[in-house]
């Protein structure tokens, strides 16, 4: 899928990007706002899909996104991190006295390319499936984290969409993959620390 592939951000930007991110949560829970940020680099100025990823003590708090790449990075990060901090149904806002504890996650997305399921290769490809009105997204972490094989992803991303978890084997179903690069604040810390 070499058509997918976007050059990977260099250090400074994921690090500015996380800082956006941390910044845009405390407005929009403070002051139910997110600023516009400005940012110079023509990396940040890319459309492109991204979703934004909380976590506090290890488990998920929040996380929404845009797949499509419809706005610069620099917005999707910025509007998808208030909207991970306050809008996710399954959690309760984030409150300012949280951010501190909370690590931030971005992932940002390749175009997607439509895909057979032979094709999926779980931990580098994130999933989206459609059929008629149902949708379900998972990204390429989702996989690595719970060790789930080809099938197993395939029927996950089913099940989020609220299909069947064989609708994958339907030619009706709409198959499409894509990539991500994902860092976070835990990460880019760790990274900094073997330095």
């Amino acid at each position: 899928m070499t058509d997918t592939e976007r050059k990977p951000l260099p250090r400074r930007l994921r690090l500015r990007l996380l800082q956006i991110a941390r910044e845009a949560i405390l407005s929009k829970v403070s002051r139910g706002t997110v600023p516009e940020f400005v940012a110079d680099d023509p990396e940040l100025q890319l459309p492109s899909g991204a979703f934004v990823s909380l976590h506090i003590d290890g488990r998920l708090r929040g996380c929404i996104g845009t797949l499509y790449p419809e706005q610069p990075l620099v917005e999707a990060v910025a509007t998808m991190a208030g909207e991970a901090a306050t809008a996710d149904p399954r959690f309760h806002p984030l409150a300012a006295r949280d951010l501190r504890e909370t690590d931030i996650e971005i992932s940002v997305l390749t175009p997607f390319v439509r895909v057979t399921p032979e094709q999926v290769e779980p931990g580098r490809h994130g999933l989206y499936i459609a059929r008629g009105r149902r949708r379900g997204v998972l990204l390429p972490q989702v996989a690595t984290q719970y060790g789930w094989d080809r099938e197993e992803f395939l029927a996950q991303t089913c099940h989020k969409a609220g299909l069947p978890p064989d609708a994958w084997r339907d030619p009706d179903t709409l198959i499409m993959a894509f990539e991500a690069q994902v860092f976070s604040d835990l990460g880019e810390a760790e990274a900094a620390s073997e330095v």
